[in-house]
């Protein structure tokens, strides 16, 4: 599949370290649409409707998410446990094109879609530029690094990487030393987390220009 401008996969070194609230913050900062192409867990708010929240985005901006899985697990486990198949070929991008278009993945590279499948297979495919958001905390450097190594041996183009946390520079700067990425900012944890506070801190960490595929 060729390249696509406008449009950005954001993928973690792990679960839970919050590149959804990222990725609300980017959709904002770049005006842009938000497609979660696969949702596992539906009792709680899901991603999409986080990003929705926290983004201020209205509805057409929320591309509908190809796989909506009940189960809060692993994409394949989810869909087993819901008698569903992921089919990769479900999954090619499309949306209208008179905005950017940022696409979350689930959990970090690695994360099965099916017993064929990962994640990151997705990602070669689409060739498409990724944000990395990687954590401050303790293990990061091992993490993040072993991403970027990943996304290097598939050629996949890095925009850089995203750190999500308190302050930790010596961490910071030798995953971006190592890696040879380029540091795009790092969003804190904010003890208040509204529309107004995500964006205020996202403007003071990160700039639009870094993102242009």
């Amino acid at each position: 599949m060729a390249a696509m401008t406008g449009r950005i996969v954001v993928t973690g070194t792990d679960t839970g370290i919050g590149k959804t609230v990222f990725s609300a913050g980017l959709v904002n900062l770049l005006g842009a649409r938000y497609w979660k192409p696969v949702q596992s867990g539906l009792d709680e708010e899901t991603d999409a409707q986080l990003v929705a929240r926290l983004g201020g985005l209205s509805a057409d901006r929320i591309v509908p998410e190809r796989y909506r899985l009940r189960t809060p697990a692993s994409p394949h486990q989810a869909a087993a446990i819901d008698g569903v198949r992921i089919d990769p070929a479900a999954l090619d991008v499309a949306a209208p094109s008179d905005r950017p278009l940022v696409i979350e993945g689930a959990g970090g590279l690695m994360v099965p879609l099916n017993d064929n499948t990962l994640y990151i297979d997705i990602f070669e495919r689409w060739r498409l530029p990724v944000v990395l958001c990687a954590r401050t905390a303790l293990g990061t450097i091992n993490h993040a690094l072993l991403s970027v190594e990943a996304l290097r041996k598939r050629r996949i183009d890095i925009l850089g990487v995203a750190f999500i946390g308190e302050s930790n520079p010596e961490s910071e700067r030798a995953i971006c030393n190592f890696g040879q990425v380029r540091r795009l900012g790092r969003l804190p944890r904010l003890s208040r987390l509204t529309e107004d506070t995500l964006r205020i801190a996202f403007e003071a960490s990160f700039r639009n220009e870094d993102f242009n595929a």
